[in-house]
């Protein structure tokens, strides 16, 4: 990787000689950037600019009718353009006025199929007309009962990393940015919401209308339609959620007009208008999903006294290192991930205190650490630039684009100084504002813009080392938290036969209540078990982070009073962050599988398809 990183670095010079002077908006590219491994498109021969979308949602067939007219652009001797589609049920296509030939091609896994479009060079328009499938893997049906309010439906998407061409026809690369319309027709006594501008009111038609008019990759593009409410928080930020749940989210969030402020303070302008929070029901799979304008969020951050509002920082910070900046392929995840981390930690620092940002650094290396031991040494996944072909980019979604790409930027912090780190973030987040850009774009745009060939510098760093190996280098940073080594001392109390009654946990936050409770000897007695929970209320907790860690430590140890709690929690939570380890636990004997399979059984149709897909895969 070293030979070739040092040629692109040649080419990179020579590129740069030969480049004329330029205005500042526009960003230099050296390095040669290749085709997305989990795109049919070909964008170089014809690309999409614009979408028009209409769409028609009905509940009782599960399945979505729409229109998708494409504003396109044509290389002169274009023939043809591809768009992703995965189930899609494709009825005619127009190329501008025109009935167009058209093909499917053959179904490839993970990639769903190419819809191949005739087209000339100065063809304008692309218009498909198509419907869904109710098994689309991006579309999430919910009954009323499956619903918090158990009175109406809920339908809400997941488009990222490649589920978008499941529900509309695309080319369905983060390389690919675009503006869309939409039109969207719902029941009427529904509410539909978009990763766009949005209502915040229901209306008697039930017809809807969008507009997102700054380019978004594929993966941002998001719907959700259900009986919600909206409240204000502030001048551009406010949340959505159902009836009974408005009240409390609304307290939540309380000081998201303060976060923003904070990130704007930090690294620029907030370019997307509004920002809103819309908590969904409890199937969907992930904390929050960045959608423009509108993340969505798991209501499993409701915990009643705002100590899990860090995912919130994370997809607000996403409006920058991720939404305006974007990886250009599932392989540079890192680079929308690790500097969102990043971010968020920063955000948290300013609004709560560096002993608050020091906890959860320490409990995401903690998670880090858990992950590059179970991937091992060599791992080719332990690296930040992955490779991804033939595989599912979904498996870039783990603890290393997070948390080991959190290290390198912390790293390059602590090397060149915070002041100079943030200069060059600020400038890298104007300079490349909505567009995308692969890792090795990056890193030639660090030695240019902040290395400025000071080898001294370079080799401090090793960015290289960081980005094309896997593991973490030496010169990782190590993370300590005084406010976790107190904990650290009571525990040791505790275990040396103090009552954990007389330790002083009333004054911990849920982060050193988890640390407390993940730093607890793998093998404790029933007893011990039961003492624990009387103090410290675990198996009761409103905190989804502290009751996983428990609820884990109760079925490695048999203790069956939480066992009821460990099933209400995996039949009414579907994010997947927490059902992986607890399913994982009770798989690891005979016994806690059967328990395992009895409860996935009843709880298998609440989780989205990701979640399902994973937990198939280990209870088989």
């Amino acid at each position: 990787m070293k030979l070739r990183f040092i040629a692109l670095l040649f080419l990179s010079t020579v590129a740069c000689k030969q480049e004329k002077k330029t205005s500042e908006k526009k960003v230099i590219v050296h390095a040669v950037r290749p085709a997305d491994v989990h795109s049919f498109s070909t964008p170089k021969k014809a690309k999409v600019n614009h979408l028009n979308l209409k769409l028609n949602v009905d509940f009782e067939t599960k399945m979505v009718s729409g229109v998708a007219v494409w504003d396109i652009k044509a290389d002169k001797s274009a023939e043809n353009i591809i768009f992703d589609s995965n189930g899609l049920l494709i009825d005619s296509v127009k190329v501008d006025d025109s009935l167009a030939k058209f093909t499917l091609g053959h179904e490839e896994k993970y990639k769903g199929r190419p819809l191949e479009v005739e087209i000339t060079p100065t063809s304008k328009k692309v218009t498909i007309w198509y419907k869904t499938s109710p098994e689309a893997e991006a579309l999430q049906w919910l009954s009323p009962q499956q619903t918090t309010d158990k009175k109406s439906p809920f339908l809400y998407t997941q488009s990222e990393t490649i589920l978008a061409r499941t529900w509309i026809p695309c080319q369905d690369s983060p390389a690919i940015r675009f503006t869309y319309d939409a039109e969207v027709i719902v029941p009427s006594n529904l509410l539909a919401l978009m990763s766009a501008s949005n209502p915040i009111q229901k209306n008697s038609s039930g017809h809807y209308t969008f507009s997102q008019k700054n380019p978004i990759s594929s993966y941002l593009m998001a719907l959700a339609v259900g009986d919600l409410e909206f409240r204000s928080l502030g001048k551009n930020t406010g949340v959505y959620s159902e009836k009974s749940m408005i009240k409390k989210c609304a307290w939540e969030f309380a000081g998201l007009p303060k976060m923003m402020t904070t990130a704007e303070q930090l690294y620029g302008p907030y370019k997307w208008g509004r920002y809103d929070v819309l908590v969904l029901p409890a199937s969907f799979p992930f904390g929050g999903m960045e959608n423009p304008e509108l993340t969505f969020a798991t209501p499993t951050i409701i915990a009643g006294d705002r100590s899990l509002v860090t995912v919130v920082a994370h997809e607000l910070a996403h409006s920058w290192s991720g939404n305006l900046v974007t990886n250009a392929s599932w392989n540079d995840m890192w680079l929308n991930e690790g500097f969102t981390v990043y971010f968020e930690r920063r955000i948290m620092e300013r609004m709560e205190g560096k002993d608050y940002a020091d906890m959860l650094a320490v409990l995401g290396f903690q998670e880090l650490q858990s992950t590059l031991t179970d991937l091992g040494p060599s791992n080719p996944d332990a690296k930040l630039k992955l490779n991804l072909k033939d595989r599912n980019p979904d498996d870039a979604t783990g603890d290393i684009a997070y948390e080991k790409g959190f290290c390198l930027l912390k790293t390059i912090e602590n090397v060149v100084g915070r002041p100079r780190f943030d200069a060059f973030l600020n400038q890298y987040f104007k300079s490349h504002a909505f567009q995308t850009i692969s890792t090795e774009e990056f890193i030639d745009y660090y030695y240019k813009e902040l290395i400025k060939n000071d080898k001294a510098l370079a080799e401090k760093i090793g960015i290289e080392k960081w980005v094309f190996e896997p593991g973490l280098p030496a010169n990782c940073p190590k993370f300590t938290s005084i406010r976790f080594n107190n904990v650290d001392s009571a525990l040791n109390q505790w275990i040396n036969g103090k009552p954990a009654k007389a330790l002083p946990f009333k004054n911990w936050s849920s982060h050193e209540l988890l640390h407390f409770v993940r730093h607890l000897p793998n093998t404790l007695s029933i007893d011990q078990m039961k003492e624990l929970d009387k103090a410290l209320g675990l198996t009761k907790t409103g905190n989804s982070e502290v009751l996983t860690a428990w609820l884990t430590l109760a079925i490695n140890n048999h203790y069956v009073d939480a066992y009821p709690s460990l099933n209400n929690f995996l039949t009414h939570v579907g994010r997947r962050r927490f059902l992986l380890p607890l399913y994982k636990a009770m798989a690891t004997t005979e016994e806690g599988k059967k328990i395992a399979k009895d409860i996935y059984l009843k709880a298998r149709p609440n989780y989205h398809f990701v979640s399902q897909q994973s937990i198939d895969e280990l209870l088989k």
